[in-house]
């Protein structure tokens, strides 16, 4: 049985898609998988997830973190803090493959360090991009587009161009590249010039959703110019189950009393919280909306957007402690109100669901999508607002809310608007319509015969011929 090693960096989202291929492999494709885990201060929900009905031929494997006291500090963003904790953690790495003897390791773009050992050790590398293609092909023209630009990105006249591509306007450039200067972006920029050693790039992604930018990696030729590796569209893969606990199951009977495609569910990503402001604002402009929802509600942070990013799932405090006093009260008859984390996919597959205000992170965007729910756009950090951008203007299954430009929050009246357009205005009818037309479109493409179940096909065959034995 041919065996493939997978490494993703830490963080759920992350883990998820990698650990969703690697099942796929082991089902469909008859390929045993050791799938290595740089594991420390795990939450609960990444180590249910972790335990959850995996088959024998696929094995996970803890590497341990090491100390890292003195090497990370209070002040480092967050993808330092991401890249400095697997650089760190991944040393023992050379060992841990040769003692494994996989023919090829797949990585996430923020462990491209495994390339040099894997060259020593004559083992393929293969990148799986946890991101869209939207932001793909961004990330494979930075090194060009940092040697044409002098000053900041944030600060072109005009939007950038990546060839083949739909404009990127500076104002949803990703934290990572707004700031030159930065750690981030040095990191960032590393990772990503990188991407041309590897023999392969599994997008998350399918035809359907995201056509233009892959036909510009097939087709363009700045792209070829530039040596990009193959790059195999494999998704959607999305976390097929979940285990539902006693808290999940009474979320679920809720729904099941709710009429169909009458509820709203928010939940901003499983490392996204809001500012105190704006979380006021988001709950009185629900109740506002007289809508039905559920709000996964996390304790605020006034630091940083993605402060929950390395606790996800963890437990929090009683929402009534952080949410307007009387907010619980005056929605009891309507909503659901929880705390730090509800099971996503049960919630976004059920027939009651019928928009999820969601971060725009790819994970999620994939299962909103998956399950043909239509979006309301609610970006916090990383290439979040590009995703959104792309959602509601190209794919036009999301619509945006505006934020007042003084302080960048969004208003109770605003939220009670997008509210009131998804769930009971035509705009709502016609991004609900083209969702589901990519939940179909996302079903044929997954099944045998599929563009992405036979990409897939592909990439194993090439691997076995080249590794008989």
């Amino acid at each position: 049985m041919f065996h493939v090693a997978f490494l993703p960096s830490p963080g759920m989202g992350h883990i998820i898609p990698l650990f969703q291929f690697a099942k796929h492999l082991v089902h469909h494709h008859r390929v045993r998988v050791s799938f290595l885990v740089i594991t420390a201060e795990a939450s609960a929900a990444q180590n249910q997830f972790l335990q959850s009905a995996i088959p024998p031929e696929l094995q996970v494997i803890n590497i341990p973190q090491p100390d890292m006291a003195g090497i990370i500090t209070d002040d480092m963003l967050l993808l330092t803090q991401l890249c400095v904790i697997t650089q760190e953690s991944i040393k023992p790495l050379k060992f841990i493959l040769a003692e494994l003897n996989p023919k090829a390791l797949v990585i996430d773009i923020f462990a491209t360090q495994a390339i040099d050992v894997c060259e020593e050790l004559s083992i393929p590398v293969y990148s799986f991009f946890t991101a869209s293609t939207t932001l793909l092909t961004f990330s494979l023209y930075l090194p060009t587009l940092d040697s044409q630009t002098d000053g900041e990105f944030v600060d072109l006249p005009g939007p950038v161009e990546v060839p083949g591509c739909p404009p990127i306007r500076t104002e949803d450039l990703l934290d990572q590249v707004r700031n030159r200067n930065n750690e981030e972006y040095r990191w960032f920029f590393f990772h990503v010039s990188r991407m041309s050693l590897v023999s392969g790039i599994f997008a998350n992604t399918w035809q359907d959703l995201e056509s233009v930018s892959l036909k510009a990696l097939k087709e363009n030729p700045f792209f070829g110019e530039i040596s990009t590796p193959p790059v195999y569209p494999v998704g959607p893969l999305i976390k097929d189950d979940e285990f539902l606990t006693d808290n999940d199951a009474e979320i679920i009977t809720w729904l099941d009393n709710q009429p169909s495609d009458s509820v709203l569910f928010i939940s901003l990503g499983s490392g996204g919280t809001l500012s105190s402001k704006q979380l006021t604002e988001l709950a009185w402009g629900l109740e506002m909306s007289q809508q039905r929802f559920i709000l996964v509600a996390r304790k605020p942070t006034d630091a940083t957007a993605s402060g929950a990013f390395f606790s996800a799932g963890s437990d929090e405090n009683d929402p009534s402690a952080y949410l307007p006093d009387g907010f619980i009260q005056k929605t009891r008859e309507f909503a659901l109100v929880i705390s730090s984390w509800a099971p996503q996919v049960a919630v976004l597959r059920h027939e009651s669901t019928g928009a999820f205000m969601s971060h725009c992170g790819w994970n999620s965007t994939l299962e909103s999508l998956v399950h043909g729910v239509p979006m309301i756009a609610w970006p916090l950090y990383a290439e979040q607002r590009m995703n959104a951008t792309v959602l509601a203007e190209e794919v036009g299954v999301a619509v945006k809310p505006v934020a007042e430009p003084e302080d960048e929050v969004i208003r109770r009246e605003e939220v009670e608007r997008v509210v009131r357009a998804m769930m009971e205005g035509e705009q709502g009818k016609a991004i609900r319509r083209r969702a589901r037309e990519l939940k179909e479109s996302a079903r044929k493409t997954m099944e045998k015969g599929g563009l992405s179940y036979s990409s897939i096909c592909h990439v194993v065959e090439h691997w076995k011929s080249k590794s008989p034995g």
